[in-house]
């Protein structure tokens, strides 16, 4: 099999494992959440090697390095060999810092809140203002 000389980008990114589908790494150009030299690209654009391509995947924002390009999917030792990951360290422990964490969750399925449910919320959202309006370092004004 001989080595392509450029190949499009949402293939690329799939073969590599950077998305886990095709279709995700075509939908993921669509919507604008690919990018080479800081330009959005089409599923169609193609890539070539030392190229820089920033990807959303989810929460991260990976940046990979076009080392060499594939036409099939391949197992994530060999993909290693095709891509060099640039991402920062700081991005990957981004989804585990708790301030990136939603403030309430509410499960799937449960339907609209009741009375009850809308108070707690209020309730919730209040207390998170009134600490967001207090100056860092200092108390209740009613310690000081």
């Amino acid at each position: 099999m001989e080595t392509p000389l450029e190949i499009r980008i949402d293939k690329w990114l799939w073969s590599v494992r950077v998305y886990k589908t095709r279709s995700q790494a075509t939908a993921a150009c669509r919507g604008g959440a690919v990018e080479v030299g800081g330009q959005k690209v089409k599923p169609s654009h193609l890539a070539r090697p030392q190229q820089i391509i920033t990807a959303r995947v989810g929460d991260l924002l990976r940046t990979v390095k076009v080392l060499g390009l594939l036409e099939r999917r391949v197992s994530a030792a060999v993909a290693r060999e095709y891509c060099e990951d640039l991402t920062p360290a700081a991005e990957y422990l981004k989804p585990r810092d708790p301030e990136f964490r939603p403030l309430m969750f509410r499960s799937k399925g449960l339907g609209r809140p009741t009375k009850r449910d809308r108070r707690e919320i209020e309730r919730t959202l209040d207390s998170v203002e009134q600490q967001s309006r207090t100056p860092p370092g200092r108390g209740s004004p009613a310690l000081d």
